[in-house]
């Protein structure tokens, strides 16, 4: 196993079985840029380690499944599924925070992390925004079907 894999790993502990934003943040690097389906290009650490305190509030009890794991260089790449119940407020891209919903989500994503000297630098998480939206009962019913 590579120094990629190897961080990704801690970073999935860090985010689901252990949540920890102290070792989330150890393991970017200060200038690290993120790319994600509902905050688009988030630049820096601080600014990635909010986000992630926003998500592991939101679904604090969350799981990660592992369906493919790879490394190729610098480079890791996690394909799985994330689950959990919503029983944390909802930060918006607003700023407006929602209640929990209290509803189960489920959904399947790709995480890549390139890492330099044990620390990501380039993150892009993929998931079907909408589908999340839709398990959490927060799309208009016609948009759901």
């Amino acid at each position: 196993m590579g120094e990629a894999r190897e961080v990704m790993d801690r970073l999935t502990d860090a985010l689901t079985t252990h949540p920890d934003l102290k070792v989330i943040a150890e393991l970017y690097a200060e200038d690290a840029v993120a790319q994600t389906p509902d905050e688009g290009e988030i630049h820096g650490r601080d600014n990635i380690v909010e986000y992630w305190r926003q998500m592991t509030e939101a679904v604090p009890e969350a799981t990660f499944e592992s369906l493919h794991a790879y490394e190729a260089g610098d480079t890791a790449i996690d394909e799985g599924v994330f689950s959990g119940r919503n029983t944390g407020p909802i930060q918006l891209p607003t700023g407006e925070t929602l209640p929990a919903t209290q509803k189960e989500v489920r959904i399947r994503g790709v995480d890549i992390a390139t890492v330099k000297d044990g620390r990501i630098v380039d993150y892009r998480l993929y998931f079907d925004e909408m589908e999340f939206l839709g398990q959490l009962g927060l799309l208009p019913d016609d948009e759901t079907s």
